[in-house]
């Protein structure tokens, strides 16, 4: 699983109840040929990502499909789950382009 491209929408919550701050991710990916969600048009990975009170995490997360953005039936690995915290967390502050490759 390679991330490619990214997006990131920062999420306001019009009522000041919810602490901290909150960013949706959608993280396109390359997949290797034989991973099952290649064969399903995967196109990446959906999530939210949540800063509060010195801690991080994330929630809402799914595989999507490339063409419609259809939600997969696929759950994240304990390992890929770590890489998206792991990567929101270092590009949840980015003010780049967020439409150009990574690399």
């Amino acid at each position: 699983m390679e991330i490619k491209q990214y997006t990131k929408t920062e999420l306001i919550d019009p009522t000041g109840i919810l602490d901290g701050r909150r960013y949706e991710f959608f993280l396109f990916i390359d997949f290797d040929e034989e991973d099952e969600l290649a064969e399903e048009e995967a196109g990446g990975i959906r999530t939210v990502y949540i800063q509060e009170e010195g801690r991080s995490r994330i929630t809402g997360t799914y595989f999507f499909k490339k063409e419609t953005e259809e939600a997969l039936d696929f759950e994240l690995e304990e390992e890929e789950e770590a890489a998206v915290l792991a990567f929101c967390g270092n590009h949840a502050d980015d003010t780049a382009d967020l439409s150009q490759p990574e690399g």
